[in-house]
């Protein structure tokens, strides 16, 4: 008789978590032994319970999904990671990967199919999303650097200059030309647009 696989399933919306968790639990080789609500509360949730597989959500309070997963990657190589996203935004997939994650699916893939990718990811093989694959090919690389990408962040809720400087320890003049250099190569009008575009996108 094969072993059950120990599952993590972390997922801010209560109503989805529980729902995933009932659908995985009709599986006869599958267990979801730890559910959570926060990305930070990922990592020793998954130490605690010795999960097989983690499924981790992308957007959630505390960190993300794929900032859990490349936490859990460092920390407990063993497991293997699953990210499901609402959205098929393509720098989303690309950053999954980069974090270590094995498998990358939208979450409204059939129960069964899910199941299947545990099943896969324990075995060794990576599962992507087959339209999600062809649209980050497409898409191509996140051309923000890491401080473009702070600072772009920072500006989200409407900052000033002065107001990120003094946040980020930065000259106001800095500031001011990364965002300059960021919203030209995102061919925005200005830090809101840059903000909405690099988000769909899943860059930020």
């Amino acid at each position: 008789m094969s072993r059950t696989i120990k599952v993590l399933l972390a997922e801010d919306q209560s109503m989805v978590r529980e729902a995933l968790a009932a659908l995985l639990g009709l599986e006869p080789d599958i267990d979801v032994v730890a559910q959570v609500a926060r990305g930070d509360e990922v990592l020793a949730a998954a130490r605690e319970h010795d999960v097989d597989v983690a499924l981790l959500d992308i957007e959630m309070p505390g960190r993300t999904g794929i900032e859990a997963a490349a936490e859990v990657h460092r920390a407990l190589p063993g497991v293997r990671l699953v990210v499901l996203t609402t959205f098929g935004r393509p720098g989303y997939l690309r950053g999954a990967m980069e974090a270590g994650a094995d498998a990358f699916l939208v979450k409204d893939a059939p129960a069964a199919q899910l199941a299947e990718a545990v099943r896969k990811v324990l075995a060794g093989e990576r599962v992507i999303d087959p339209t999600l694959a062809a649209a980050a090919l497409a898409e191509g690389a996140n051309p923000l650097t890491d401080r473009e990408r702070e600072i772009l962040r920072a500006a989200a809720d409407g900052s000033t200059n002065a107001e990120l400087a003094l946040t980020l320890h930065l000259s106001q003049g800095t500031v001011r030309n990364y965002l300059s250099t960021t919203i030209q190569k995102l061919a925005a009008r200005n830090r809101a647009e840059a903000v909405r575009i690099a988000r769909e996108k899943g860059w930020l």
